[in-house]
């Protein structure tokens, strides 16, 4: 007899929760099925009554931690727009609790260079969540002759990212934290000039 469909949604459920934590916290190719379903607390076997395949969880858990991520890193800037919405968001992302977190929040700087290597599903999945992400950053930036809103956000994204896997690359160096200062000025920087009219 198969289980209900309430109790077999909870246990994907914990599959990719599980999931999740093992993959930003060591990557992709370092996690197995078998540390998933472990740290799930459930046995190998089961996996593929959920999943087809360590690719499609590895689509699937990309997708829900990006979707995550983005509803948390915007939360409650609703009231806020342009250079004053940009600092504060940039400001969550580059800093050095989420730098020096054992799983941070954000999956990229661990994943990033297993994605680099996988399969065009994965690589689509990743698009997908970037392009969804940039969506909300250009929805709250403004366009000029100089550049799109959406080039800004592109930019601030790739900013953000680029900085927090070098500094927690280079963790423990003095180029580490200068990493981050440089990348909040910048970025505030970027946004203080978005608002200022063409000379």
């Amino acid at each position: 007899m198969g289980h209900p469909p309430e109790q077999k949604q909870a246990t994907h459920e914990r599959i990719l929760e599980a999931a999740g934590g093992l993959f930003r916290k060591q990557g992709f190719s370092a996690t197995s099925v078998e540390n998933v379903m472990r740290a799930a607390g459930l046995t190998v076997g089961g996996f593929y009554a959920h999943f087809s395949s360590k690719q499609a969880l590895l689509v699937e858990s990309l997708t829900r931690i990006m979707s995550r991520r983005r509803d948390e890193w915007f939360q409650g800037l609703d009231d806020l727009r342009g250079a004053e919405w940009l600092s504060h968001v940039v400001r969550r992302y580059v800093n050095r609790a989420h730098r020096d977190a054992e799983v941070p929040a954000c999956p990229l700087p661990a994943v990033l260079s297993d994605v680099c290597r996988s399969e065009p599903e994965l690589r689509e999945a990743l698009a997908k969540g970037v392009d969804h992400m940039v969506e909300g950053i250009a929805a709250n930036l403004s366009a000029d002759a100089r550049a799109s809103a959406r080039e800004r956000a592109l930019a601030t994204y790739a900013l953000c990212v680029g900085t927090l896997t070098l500094s927690r690359a280079t963790t423990g160096t003095p180029l580490s934290d200068e990493l981050i200062t440089a990348a909040r000025r910048a970025a505030v920087l970027l946004a203080e000039a978005q608002e200022k009219p063409q000379t």
